[in-house]
């Protein structure tokens, strides 16, 4: 199996989840690693599970604003141009049986904060063509910046390698 992750990150919070997701999906097979930015640049992907994340802004995927606001507050360099939400709204829609999931971090507290970056990449992949794998999945930060809540890379890595069980016995009986 040959899984691509591609996320979106400002603090490295989505970008250590990314990589958690990596590991669980290598338990079955390879796996490449890209930021949106580089994933703009190489050709769509034909894999058999292509995986992406992004952290939620203001309720959902962040925008070219939210990005900025985003990149004041860190020494760190972000990528403002694109992000998952254009890099999917960009993208082709892809053959019958390409297989997706979806995931994003948010704040932990307040609990009750609505919105999602994880269920508006799983829209998009939908729209696209896509069947989802599992349910889009958010993982926790505490506070806006970081870091992430305790377990959470762990979770992360357990949710990937039910994905690539799923995935391996989907390829197996396709066959």
């Amino acid at each position: 199996m040959h899984s691509r992750v591609v996320y979106e990150s400002m603090f490295g919070n989505t970008a250590a989840v990314a990589e958690a997701i990596a590991a669980g999906l290598r338990t079955y097979g390879t796996v490449e690693v890209l930021n949106v930015a580089a994933a703009a640049n190489v050709s769509a992907p034909s894999v058999d599970l292509l995986v992406v994340g992004a952290p939620t802004h203001t309720f959902g995927l962040s925008r070219q604003r939210t990005r900025r606001d985003a990149a004041g507050r860190t020494d760190a360099p972000v990528v403002i141009d694109i992000g998952v939400r254009e890099w999917l709204d960009a993208a082709l829609p892809v053959p019958a049986g390409s297989r997706a999931a979806a995931f994003g971090t948010k704040i932990a507290k307040p609990s009750w904060l609505p919105g999602s970056a994880a269920h508006g990449a799983g829209k998009r992949l939908r729209r696209l063509g896509y069947e989802l794998v599992g349910d889009p999945m958010d993982f926790l930060v505490d506070g806006m910046t970081g870091p992430l809540s305790a377990g959470e890379l762990a979770r992360a890595r357990a949710w990937a390698e039910r994905l690539a069980h799923v995935e391996h016995d989907h390829l197996a009986h396709r066959v």
